[in-house]
């Protein structure tokens, strides 16, 4: 837990041994502080006053040191929280910006969310208003064990024994809650997911949300989320009374053991010890009671330290010592071979293709034959484990990030914009372009004609996510994006996918208008972009069952004849009048 708190801080860390100092060290004083009233007691009880006004005047001195000890204390907490707070989320986020972009999987997205909102929240309030009773709250009990040990034996040894029981018993309350605890994140996490889908998708969910199925989705993860908090919280309040009532029992110990000495005191002297050791008894507990109290907030914060430690853990790709540079637009899969996960089966099987500069080339094959995570490993987001894949004759893997991402330019089925005006998204491809270049990609993307109707023009805003423009309009401001980026390789994940006829014709003739210029990767399933293609690589099962030129691959009469035909036919249907 500390570990990863301390790698959580980074260069703050020395904040965090500093506040970690002053609290053990408090924890001394105030244990020391309370001993004092040892000799106080001892004297008088024994009628010497003047011997006790000493101590007296120790005890006093050492509460004035406590209390200012405790506002440094408090202090150095802060401190503590606000670097956590204002540097803690920046050390995840460069972290997080050099994985590999297959680690952004919607279940990774949304406990990285979670751990960057409330989770950090959560970890900066835990010095300045846990830790340090936690702390404290350890350490004072142990000068009082000591001091305990020092007047009765017997009751100093069931002091220190009490100790590492107390921290065993809480481990073990700690366990009972852990896997309820990351059962009830995971589904706040999908719940918060669903609520912003259920947000953004209102067009959709109103159109079909018969019988209530446009919240159907959002209830379930509700009730989900529910269920989970109802399980930790009576898990959570189970180990809250174990740990309570093994701090009772080990009361219960010590007071009958100072009964037994107090009964059994042979003079006047040993009957004092034996009362003053009765209030350090009470002393002793009060401490470990704060302790106890706050097993569950330390088992919370362990949570969240364990899923910022996961996040941590995940490895960037290497990097090459030696970076070497694409020679040309070429592309080239040699026996590739990759899975998922350990275990899983493989996706692509001893794939081997070869694409030529400037070329176009579309991938075919039903769905899940690996057309998706073939363009994802020619663009490194995620490395193979068998063979290579080359970009202008060089292994991705000896080409640098920067250099990589230069080379290629993508558009993805699902495209993505941000709040901003057109133009903003559309400079995204290169920052530097010039007005006139930003608006000679819109028109090759066919943005022109968007435009022109909108009274802002190119700087109107396109809304979060850009919610402002149809589906259509939002894939070609991204073709425009990725226009202005002038990359050698252009990968094309189902452009056209779910759109209409004519928004699949501006974005036809926006590719076509690139043939020539770049290397073109198409997956696609319309005939208008497939026709265009001079290679076409047929897919099956995450091996290539077929490729070559599409005349050729049409006589042979294989799978991409039997795709021809099937999309011929469906190009074909009409809707026939009903007959009388």
């Amino acid at each position: 837990m500390l570990k990863t708190f301390i790698e959580l801080l980074g260069d703050d860390a020395r904040a965090w041994r500093r506040y970690a100092a002053l609290a053990v060290s408090y924890g001394l004083v105030s244990g020391l502080t309370i001993v004092t009233l040892v000799p106080i007691l001892s004297r008088l009880l024994a009628g010497d006053a003047g011997g006790a006004a000493f101590w007296l005047v120790l005890l006093v001195v050492g509460m004035a040191v406590c209390w200012a000890w405790r506002r440094q204390v408090e202090k150095a907490g802060v401190a503590v929280g606000v670097a956590i707070l204002k540097s803690a989320r920046q050390r995840v986020g460069d972290h997080v910006a050099r994985l590999p972009v297959g680690w952004f999987t919607p279940g990774n997205t949304a406990r990285l969310s979670h751990v960057l909102t409330q989770g950090m929240m959560a970890l900066a309030q835990l010095p300045a208003h846990v830790l340090t009773p936690v702390i404290s709250g350890a350490v004072t009990p142990l000068v009082i064990a000591v001091a305990l040990f020092v007047l009765h034996w017997p009751l100093g040894l069931i002091a220190l024994v009490a100790l590492p029981l107390l921290v065993g018993v809480s481990l073990a309350a700690a366990r009972l809650g852990r896997r309820a605890e990351q059962a009830y994140h995971q589904h706040f996490a999908q719940t918060s997911q669903r609520m912003v889908e259920f947000a953004q998708a209102q067009s959709v969910l109103r159109a079909f949300n018969g019988e209530g199925g446009g919240t159907r989705l959002l209830e379930q993860a509700m009730a989900q989320q529910r269920q989970a908090a109802a399980r930790l919280i009576y898990l959570s309040s189970a180990a809250a009374v174990l740990n309570a009532w093994t701090v009772q029992a080990i009361f219960a110990a010590l007071l009958v053991a100072a009964m037994l000495w107090l009964q059994a005191a042979p003079d006047s002297a040993t009957l004092i010890a034996a009362v003053v050791a009765l209030l350090l008894v009470n002393r002793f507990i009060d401490p470990l009671l704060d302790v106890a109290s706050y097993g569950e907030v330390l088992r919370g914060a362990r949570g969240q330290l364990g899923a910022v430690r996961e996040i941590l853990a995940a490895k960037p790709l290497p990097e090459p010592a030696r970076p070497q540079a694409a020679r040309d637009a070429s592309v080239e899969l040699r026996d590739v071979g990759f899975h998922y996960a350990a275990g899983q089966a493989p996706v692509l099987q001893g794939v081997n293709l070869r694409i030529a500069p400037r070329s176009m080339t579309a991938l075919i094959g039903t769905s899940g034959s690996g057309k998706t995570t073939l363009v994802r490993l020619i663009a490194r987001f995620f490395d193979v484990q068998q063979g290579s894949v080359m970009v202008g004759g060089v292994d991705v893997r000896e080409i640098s990030s920067e250099q990589l991402a230069a080379q290629i330019s993508q558009i993805f089925q699902d495209s993505e914009l941000f709040a901003g005006s057109i133009a903003d998204n559309i400079r995204m491809g290169r920052p530097g372009a010039s007005e006139a270049e930003v608006l000679q990609a819109a028109h090759q993307a066919g943005v022109a004609e968007i435009i022109a109707r909108l009274p802002q023009g190119i700087d109107t805003p396109v809304g979060e996510g850009g919610a402002r423009l149809s589906g259509g309009e939002r894939q070609r401001v991204a073709i425009a994006r990725a226009l202005i980026k002038r990359a050698p390789i252009l990968l094309v994940d189902e452009a056209t996918a779910a759109l209409d006829a004519e928004n699949q014709a501006v974005i036809a003739q926006a590719l076509a208008r690139l043939r020539g210029q770049c290397t073109l990767i198409v997956i696609a399933h319309q005939l208008s972009t497939v026709a265009m293609a001079d290679h076409i690589v047929v897919l099956d099962g995450g091996r290539v069952c077929e490729q070559g030129r599409p005349a050729e691959l049409a006589a042979a009469g294989g799978r991409y004849a039997r795709f021809l035909a099937q999309r011929r036919a469906a190009k074909g249907w009409r809707l026939a009048p009903a007959r009388s």
